[in-house]
């Protein structure tokens, strides 16, 4: 029982002239920004260290003799008023959005998520999906977007990692302290947090939220721990992926519904909103439920208008990825809310959480009701987004499979975010500060060739060096925690070597992404590593599910390999893989392995990591590898190849990695001049850099989301918006009347008069089709004569479409004429259908009503 009655908040005591301090500790602005990381470490670099890298608790546990002594130094207090002035210079001026596009006044984008993997210290993340959704707000902020984030304020977070004697993975959780973290709580005038409530069955639950300031955006984080809930209702928000399937829904309307009153109540109206992954899909039905309290609009009027400015971005490959929910479960929840506040029945509710049309639906699936709800769709790789296609194919029936309108916007990461230091500072003297303002440019990274190879490469080696340095304190630290002998303790200095070829290996447990793939023949594996003229060695590290027994068991036969006498010097797993762990590996590793089975990983980021700091990747054809891979950036597993038989997709797999690696990685990284230069090596390094740098990063990714998405939903909710959403109620009357009359639209005739003649390349083949409309007029569809070769039919990527013209000026009886033709620019037999469809200003695209009328179809 909390015996506590009142409570009080102690913050640190800064002599005046350095109160600065906190001022930039609570904007984590710093995490990417060289010189306010050097300004914390310089203050106490033990300190810096054991708080996890954390300003705000560094700044209440440092001693208050230091603090005076920081006072005195002018070269402290000329460093601090430094990065102080670029911080308010950052926060103030014009960036690539104020530049372009000032003149329009664009209102707030929100993008919801489930976790934000930000900085080491606030542990809010579990692994990719996180670090993407962080490096994601920090470019929107490095853009000056007006964007906000939203998101779930965890008091445990993810689990912490440590194996016992066995290798078994163990879970620890700890407990955030909110207040010595660089995050606060949102206030009202008052000085009392704003509290809101959600109705839940038979009880209200309550939440506060939290702020971080990230650059420019603000993120907040919904927190249901307070003493108004029960303590059930308490541990809504306490873990991340955690509790069961009745406390990830209870989460879900926490982070959708509660994150758009949480908005409202700020005063922040977002007018899009973006949602990474289906987890905060409720989002929508909260978005209609405000417009058809405040706007007087019905359902459908108000479904509309979040249609057009909603966004989902999908990262699973397997349905298996996706939240499905019973609908006992959803009616538990949402019975009262769609009876009593969206006035629809069970029927119209439940059909909202499938694409799968005329099957009355026995779940609600998260990522259909975000694909119902969101105009705009995207996986997040070109390769994702066909398997996307693929995986949701029998939603769009009677739709070629390329015209599915599922868009892809590939990955990338916040380049200033992954960088090391002295790299950074290297790229700083070559190209300028070009990297950082307009990482996208390619201009830009041409510079790296000027940069001289022996610098480039005695860079790389300083970073090797440290992450091998790292490397060993942390085995003897996880060794004595382990209760290892002493020879075991002593022995892991002798691990590693600071100039062999370094292989890294980090990232989830999932059992798809094979991480003991490399271990299959262990004694082929053993002669590469212990080759004593060309060393190389393994460093891996990664968390399995706590409860994914069969990813535990992967962790365990890998830590036991490298207990093994002959390999233990050559093969390291480091314990609780966080953001600090993955920040020396990819600086310092050589190579970066990673061997998923295609088509299984819907992007990957982690490989990026690793290209501006002049590490190359090793993977198998898949997320974005499939696109960046070619032979002068890195190598392949593969060549795209999917298999039915796994274990002979591993046999050949492991094969090709001990081949590529025995032939052409090993050679090419000890082939030494008299210089001791791998200058071919160092010209792959150069070459990675230069082609892929300007693209897999998030500026790149957050400009394409902007003008892919972003805007066009800004100008579609404007038109909607029109005389007092004049334009709303008739695109839905529009589309009310067309799916009414649409089982009398036909295509009565199609006249070919050269059918089965032989036409010369460059001339035209012309059409004419008899169309019957019904109600409809020619202004409210398109017909389209659709075609391609006759050997690939079946191929939909390789046929086109070419709009018809309508010639009749009057109708007869609903009755129109239509006229096109094809332009012949390839030899062959080719084939061809008209297909009418849908057509309107507002229409993202034209299948998006799921109305498309064959020729080849009944009449």
């Amino acid at each position: 029982m909390d015996k506590f009655i009142g409570s009080f908040n102690v913050i640190p005591s800064l002599p005046e002239n350095i109160e600065k301090l906190r001022y930039i500790a609570k904007n984590i602005f710093w995490t990417w920004n060289v010189d306010a990381i050097n300004l914390f470490r310089r203050m106490d670099r033990e300190l810096w260290q054991k708080t996890n890298h954390n300003p705000v608790l560094m700044l209440g546990m440092i001693d208050q003799k230091r603090l005076e002594e920081l006072a005195a130094d002018d070269g402290f207090l000329s460093h601090m008023q430094r990065v102080s002035s670029n911080l308010e210079k950052y926060l103030s001026e014009a960036r690539w959005y104020q530049k372009n596009y000032n003149d329009i006044d664009y209102k707030y984008l929100a993008y919801f998520s489930m976790e934000y993997g930000l900085t080491e210290c606030l542990q809010i993340y579990s692994g990719g999906l996180g670090v993407l959704s962080g490096d994601h707000l920090k470019s929107a902020s490095d853009l000056g977007l007006p964007l906000v984030g939203v998101g779930i304020c965890y008091q445990e977070g993810y689990f912490q990692q440590y194996l016992n004697a066995d290798g078994w993975q163990q879970e620890r959780y700890e407990i955030i302290d909110y207040y010595n973290q660089p995050m606060e709580l949102v206030l009202r005038k008052d000085g009392s947090p704003i509290k809101l409530e959600l109705d839940f069955p038979g009880r209200k639950v309550y939440f506060v939220i939290w702020k971080i300031e990230v650059g420019r955006i603000p993120l907040y984080l919904l927190d249901t721990n307070i003493s108004e809930n029960s303590p059930e209702d308490q541990k809504i928000t306490r873990g991340l992926y955690s509790g069961n399937v009745e406390t990830r829904i209870q989460q879900e309307i926490i982070l959708g519904i509660g994150g758009i009153r949480a908005l409202h109540e700020l005063g922040v109206k977002p007018f899009i909103c973006h949602m990474n992954e289906g987890h905060s899909a409720f989002l929508a039905l909260e978005r209609i439920r405000l417009l058809m309290k405040t706007q007087n609009l019905s359902f459908n009027e108000a479904k509309d208008i979040g249609f057009y400015s909603n966004i989902f971005t999908t990262h699973t490959p397997v349905p298996a990825g996706i939240d499905v929910f019973p609908n006992e479960l959803i009616e538990k929840y949402f019975g009262g809310y769609y009876r009593n506040e969206l006035n629809i029945s069970d029927k119209v509710f439940y059909r909202l959480g499938t694409i799968i049309k005329h099957k009355e639906p026995s779940n609600f699936n998260m990522a259909h009701l975000a694909m119902n709800m969101a105009g705009f769709v995207n996986g997040v790789s070109k390769l994702h987004g066909s398997v996307s296609k693929k995986m949701w194919v029998n939603g769009f029936e009677d739709i070629p499979f390329d015209e599915i309108p599922i868009d892809h916007v590939t990955n990338g990461i916040h380049i200033p975010s992954h960088l090391a230091n002295e790299i950074y500072e290297l790229y700083y003297r070559y190209l300028g500060d070009g990297f950082l303002n307009d990482p996208s440019n390619p201009e830009i990274w041409k510079s790296v060739e000027d940069i001289p190879d022996e610098e480039l490469w005695r860079t790389h080696e300083r970073r090797r060096e440290r992450l091998v340095a790292f490397a060993r304190r942390r085995l003897r630290k996880q060794l004595i925690n382990r209760g290892a002998s002493y020879n075991d303790i002593e022995s892991s200095k002798e691990v590693l070597n600071a100039g062999a070829l370094t292989i890294g290996f980090a990232r989830r447990f999932a059992t798809y992404k094979r991480a003991t793939l490399i271990f299959k023949d262990i004694e082929r594996l053993a002669a590469i590593l212990l080759n004593k003229e060309r060393p190389v060695q393994i460093i891996i590290a990664g968390k399995a599910h706590p409860k994914d027994d069969e990813g535990k068991k992967l962790i365990q036969e890998i830590v036991s390999l490298a207990k093994d006498e002959h390999l233990r010097k050559r093969i390291i797993f480091l314990e609780n893989y966080d953001m600090n762990i993955a920040r020396y590996l990819v600086e310092g590793c050589d190579i970066w392995l990673n061997n998923p089975r295609r088509p299984l990983e819907a992007s990957g980021t982690s490989g990026m990591k690793v290209i501006a700091n002049g590490g190359l990747n090793f993977s198998v054809l898949d997320g974005w590898w499939d696109e960046a891979y070619n032979y002068k950036v890195g190598w392949k597993i593969g060549n795209a190849e999917e298999y039915e038989d796994l274990d002979y997709q591993d046999e050949v797999e492991c094969n090709l990695i001990y081949d590529t690696l025995e032939n052409e990685i090993i050679p090419l990284f000890y082939e030494r001049g008299d210089e001791r230069l791998p200058r071919r090596w160092i010209g792959m390094m150069k070459e990675s850099i230069k082609q892929l740098a300007p693209f897999f990063n998030t500026n790149r990714m957050v400009k394409e989301y902007a003008n892919k998405f972003y805007f066009p939903a800004f100008n579609k909710r404007n038109m909607l918006m029109e005389g007092n959403w004049k334009k709303a109620k008739e695109f839905n009357a529009w589309k009310s009347k067309l799916i009414a009359a649409w089982p009398e639209v036909k295509i009565l005739r199609v006249d070919n008069p050269d059918n089965g003649s032989e036409i010369k390349i460059g001339s035209t083949y012309k059409l004419k089709a008899e169309i019957h409309l019904g109600e409809l007029v020619p202004e409210d569809v398109e017909v389209q004569i659709y075609y391609g070769s006759s050997e690939s039919r079946y191929k939909p990527l390789d046929n086109n479409s070419v709009k018809m013209n309508c010639i009749t000026k009057r109708s007869s009886g609903g009755k129109y004429k239509y006229e096109g033709e094809i332009n012949c620019v390839k030899t062959g037999k080719f084939g061809f259908t008209l297909r009418i469809l849908p057509a309107h200003d507002l229409l993202i695209n034209k299948f998006e009503l799921g109305l498309i009328k064959w020729a080849s179809q009944k009449r």
